[in-house]
């Protein structure tokens, strides 16, 4: 798997990838009292979570920092190569904070750049 150049673990998990409907749907009663459904198909904004959990996904500090990095450049769009090789247009999804979350595995005080880390990244698709 691949967000532009970096390279991420290919056991990261789309853990929300069935939670998303391609088409949206308003209903409101007319004056008369009748049923109005408009229904469209949704261009873009699929939210897209990665996960491995406490099982899976680990990647080094190094890559955590990458990550960290892209976080400062608004409006940034990026390439996610699913392991699959589906190709999907991104930005980070910050609508509920940090669209990073990274842990150590293991406890250290002075962790280096080969040190392990839990990661969660947050993305809605883009044209």
């Amino acid at each position: 798997m691949k967000l532009d150049t970096i390279t991420l673990p290919d056991d990261l998990l789309w853990i929300n990838e069935f939670e998303w409907s391609p088409v949206e749907q308003s209903r409101e009663h007319s004056l008369t009292g009748a049923l109005l459904i408009q229904e469209q198909a949704k261009l873009q904004g699929r939210p897209i979570e990665l996960t491995g959990g406490q099982n899976a996904g680990w990647v080094s500090r190094k890559t955590v920092l990458e990550l960290h990095g892209l976080t400062a450049i608004p409006d940034k769009v990026m390439n996610l190569t699913l392991p699959d090789m589906r190709k999907l247009n991104v930005i980070f999804d910050r609508s509920s904070g940090s669209p990073i979350s990274a842990s150590p595995v293991l406890k250290e005080a002075y962790p280096d750049d080969n040190s392990y880390y839990y990661l969660s990244l947050r993305f809605i698709t883009v044209t």
